[in-house]
């Protein structure tokens, strides 16, 4: 875990680093330099773009971690890397034809409830092709064992050009229109960046030569599209479908919400980064010894450090909505519902990277489109009927539902379980600490009262933590920066 643990904790710095500034965006700029209905807007506008990306990046973002230490020569290897780059275009160049000639069709469907939507599907589109290349440009730094400023640029960078836009909006030095297309040229800049870092970490080579293992590598990347839209269906859909349904300013709650919730995912985001590389690495030398111990320990430390972040956001969520404005308040059920929902999330741990470079995950994804159909559904009967709630609903027992079918999955074929009895430990921490401190508040100002409870939270956390020993690689990091011994 020595390379895991190292990258990870950089990570999980740059990512709350990013969440951080993302906060400040989310609840207290957005809310009041943008209206609810821009807001809501922006939210959509992002989240059909993750929809989509997948398909514009064609799987190659996945692939090219899969089957990277396969290639043992330099032309082969050289000629996979340029099949990497040059396969995404061939799907965009079609995507934006598509787009142009049924332009009236698409956004007339796309806005048959909110009017707002017409102006900004170019926009979208040109967000999803820049969020594709990207992905690719990553993984490229990714195979090399470079994660760290590739998250950075991935939690961070466009965090602070959308806080510098909103600031220029504020001041009126840039109008709404020019708000919007500065959230593009943030996302294109973004991609170019990584570009740049990708290529200086390893320099392409273009070589247009038959590909070995082409065959199976196109497979693989046609069925990593299904995956990759799933996964993605599953975060971003339902908002998506809100504004199919009901007031696009609504969205602008939800979304609220939702940040709060995902707070909890950054852990598993972080290390994710290293675990896939790793998993696939071990797979391919089917070194499963390693890849047990990888499943075990990233399980254990994931769930340690989300389950942190669960109870500073359970225990706390109530005094947050007394400092945001009021009407964003109707999201307190989301945040419980996508909250447990991505505690199970980092409980997982390795699992994903593991399945999606395995032999088995086309298995996987024929279960994930029927558990696509079935959050659609779910959206389509809750929605209606209970709002933003309803998607919280639809969503949680869709990423239920999926996970606990990987779990067994992965079970089943490895023969490998990634709980233990410190996973049970902590499982009691969190629901003690819980019943302990959810109902209990200071008699102050919201933000001070967050704030010792959050230390207090800390310290009995992080002393149960260490002292019993639940983890020996989270121990050390303990003794390391609180310079025990």
């Amino acid at each position: 875990m020595g390379i895991v643990a190292s990258q990870s904790f950089k990570n999980i710095i740059s990512s709350y680093l990013g969440f951080f500034i993302g906060a400040i965006n989310t609840l207290f700029l957005y809310t009041k330099f943008l209206s609810a209905d821009y807001y809501g807007m922006v939210g959509y506008m992002l989240s059909l773009a993750y929809v989509i990306m997948p398909i514009m990046a064609f799987g190659m973002h996945n692939t090219l971690v899969k089957f990277y230490s396969t290639f043992k020569t330099r032309i082969s290897l050289h000629s996979f890397l340029t099949l990497m780059l040059v396969l995404p275009i061939c799907v965009i160049i079609p995507l934006i034809l598509i787009t142009h000639f049924s332009y009236d069709a698409i956004v007339g469907f796309l806005s048959n409830k909110n009017e707002i939507i017409k102006g900004y599907l170019w926009h979208t589109l040109i967000i999803a092709i820049a969020l594709a290349y990207f992905e690719v440009f990553f993984a490229w730094a990714k195979v090399q064992m470079q994660t760290v400023f590739g998250n950075f640029m991935k939690e961070v960078f466009h965090r602070v050009g959308a806080m510098t836009l909103l600031f220029l909006l504020h001041f009126e030095v840039i109008n709404l229109e020019q708000f919007m297309g500065g959230l593009v040229v943030v996302y294109v800049l973004r991609m170019l960046v990584m570009n740049v870092y990708a290529f200086s970490v390893k320099l392409p080579v273009i070589i247009f030569k038959r590909v070995p293992n082409l065959r199976n590598i196109l497979k693989y990347s046609f069925l990593i599209i299904i995956a990759g839209s799933i996964a993605t269906i599953l975060l971003d859909v339902d908002k998506v479908m809100l504004g199919h349904y009901i007031d696009i300013k609504q969205i602008a709650y939800y979304n609220v919400a939702i940040f709060i919730a995902t707070v909890i995912a950054v852990p598993q985001r972080s290390m994710h980064q290293i675990l896939l590389p790793l998993s696939a690495k071990y797979l391919n030398e089917k070194d499963f010894d390693a890849l047990e111990d990888l499943y075990k320990k990233s399980s254990l430390n994931l769930f340690i450090v989300g389950g942190f972040i669960f109870l500073l956001i359970v225990l706390n969520i109530n005094q947050l909505y007394y400092i945001i404005p009021e009407e964003f308040s109707g999201g307190l059920l989301v945040v419980f519902m996508i909250s447990i929902a991505k505690l199970y999330d980092n409980a997982l741990g390795s699992n994903n990277a593991i399945l999606f470079n395995s032999d088995y995950y086309r298995v996987v994804l024929v279960l994930g489109v029927f558990l696509v159909i079935l959050m659609i559904l779910l959206n389509m009967v809750f929605i209606p009927v209970l709002g933003i709630n309803g998607a919280g609903i639809a969503t949680f027992l869709a990423i239920f539902t999926y996970n606990s079918i990987k779990l067994f999955f992965v079970y089943k074929k490895f023969r490998m379980f990634p709980f233990t009895s410190a996973t049970l430990n902590i499982a009691s921490l969190l629901l003690s600490s819980v019943l302990v401190f959810y109902f209990w508040e200071f008699p102050f100002h919201p933000i001070i009262n967050i704030g010792l409870k959050s230390l207090l939270v800390t310290v009995i956390y992080v002393f149960v933590v260490y002292r019993f020993n639940f983890s020996e690689d989270i121990t050390l990091l303990i003794k390391k920066y609180l310079k025990l011994k």
